[in-house]
């Protein structure tokens, strides 16, 4: 089952071809229904609905981020790196300064290789984290990913992203899986390992079908930057538990470990992580150029155009 919430309100759900609309819903609502029902998210959604063409919704740029806290300050855009298998190479040849030096990337993804998928149940070695943003930095299909007139670079990372709603008790509940373009500055981080999470701070685009239930074990998918319609980069990319370092439950846990990403009612988008960068190609994106990230597994392609934004100069501070 495939769901897709519309910037308007309503909720559409998909089983192979078919598709139908629950008019006025957010799957933000179902799933918090769920939970309080104690009932799983699919059994919570009503039947019935018109019929709808979901291609020409989105083609329409109708289609929203999958899931949306009605206050964007509760959403918390996050995610983890290093813990696909093949990720390493692209980030060490980023940070190693000579041949025979071992950068903290590739150590870090060493780990993951020895110690990021243990027994279920328990705990394995914590993986790289960082942090991009609350809820208003969560880009709807079609619309830009716009990066900062500061910024150094603008390019695309082909991810799965979980989606998590926390109960009334703190317990995480995950709702699903979509595509995600973990949007990043790739010449910041370049410059030095601790520019990382400044690279982070930046928006991201999901969606547009959230994928119920659990991921794949071996997800395929590609990654295209258009220019004038023109294709300049594409690449597949793999996902799933069968191409990471890292379960997902172990992901997971060193996340949600944390008191304060357990706080009732707060929703949490977790990115997990790619192995393929266009920045690796010596791709440079530019203003207008299209961003397609897809896999048949989550239907809809992903597609969001780049756009910079004007420079605000000196970010001054006043005294009260």
């Amino acid at each position: 089952m495939f769901l897709s919430q519309l910037k308007t309100g309503g909720v559409v759900v998909r089983e192979g071809e078919s598709a139908r609309l629950i008019p006025g819903a957010t799957i933000f609502g179902l799933a918090s229904e769920a939970i309080a029902r104690g009932a799983g998210l699919a059994d919570t959604i009503p039947a019935g609905g018109e019929s709808v063409d979901l291609p020409a919704l989105a083609a329409g740029g109708k289609l929203d981020v999958p899931v949306r806290h009605p206050e964007p300050a509760r959403m918390f855009l996050c995610g983890t790196g290093l813990t696909h298998t093949g990720s390493a190479s692209t980030r060490n040849s980023m940070h190693a300064k000579a041949a025979e030096h071992v950068s903290d990337s590739m150590k870090m993804f060493q780990m993951g290789m020895e110690g990021g998928k243990p027994a279920p149940g328990t705990a394995g070695v914590q993986p790289e984290w960082f942090y991009k943003g609350p809820g208003t930095e969560a880009v709807a299909p079609g619309d830009p990913l716009i990066s900062p007139g500061f910024a150094l670079d603008g390019g695309e990372e082909p991810e799965i992203a979980g989606f998590y709603l926390i109960g009334a008790d703190g317990t995480p509940w995950r709702i699903g899986f979509s595509l995600a373009n973990e949007f990043s500055d790739h010449v910041t981080e370049k410059m030095n390992y601790l520019y990382l999470a400044h690279s982070k701070l930046r928006p991201a685009a999901f969606g547009p079908e959230l994928l119920v239930g659990s991921l794949p074990s071996h997800v395929e998918g590609r990654s295209r930057i258009l220019r004038g319609g023109e294709v300049i980069f594409d690449k597949p990319f793999l996902s799933g538990e069968d191409n990471m370092s890292h379960t997902i439950a172990n992901l997971e846990h060193h996340h949600f470990k944390y008191a304060p990403f357990r706080r009732p009612g707060d929703l949490h988008v977790h990115m997990f992580g790619t192995a393929t960068l266009s920045f690796a190609d010596g791709i440079q994106p530019r203003d207008g150029d299209v961003f397609e990230i897809s896999s048949p597994q989550f239907g809809l392609a992903l597609k969001n155009p780049l756009r910079t934004a004007p420079d605000i100069g000196f970010a001054a501070v006043k005294t009260l």
